[in-house]
């Protein structure tokens, strides 16, 4: 049976908007299904415009699972502050196939904006 995903993919629009106020709060999520029957581990690089590329940040999603990292979370992002308003880009190592999607609330206007997509994987 082939395996469903790839090993590396870019999710190159990232920009993480403030939390903003009401019950819906801005945030990013990277979700990553694992169809395989091996856990995969994930590495995470983040690429921004002005300054050098964050790397350590490990993620572990278990064999048939789906897990959502938020980037507005420290304890997701390996400890690291992803920076508010500020355009970056994530590519993500498995060692073994996955499906990557990302996904991003902006409630900084009255009419929301969600916005998803699928990464590229090569």
């Amino acid at each position: 049976m082939k395996a469903l995903g790839k090993k590396e993919w870019i999710l190159p629009d990232c920009e993480l908007p403030p939390p903003g106020e009401g019950a819906a709060k801005g945030h990013e999520s990277v979700i990553v299904v694992n169809a395989g029957k091996t856990n995969a581990a994930i590495r995470a690089t983040l690429f921004f415009t002005d300054r050098e590329p964050h790397t350590g940040i490990v993620w572990t999603v278990g064999a048939e699972r789906v897990r959502c990292f938020r980037t507005n979370d420290p304890s997701d992002m390996g400890g690291f502050a992803v920076p508010f308003n500020t355009q970056y880009a994530v590519k993500l190592v498995s060692d073994a196939p996955v499906v990557v999607q990302y996904g991003r609330l902006d409630n900084t206007q009255s009419n929301l904006a969600f916005y998803t997509t699928l990464g590229y994987g090569g």
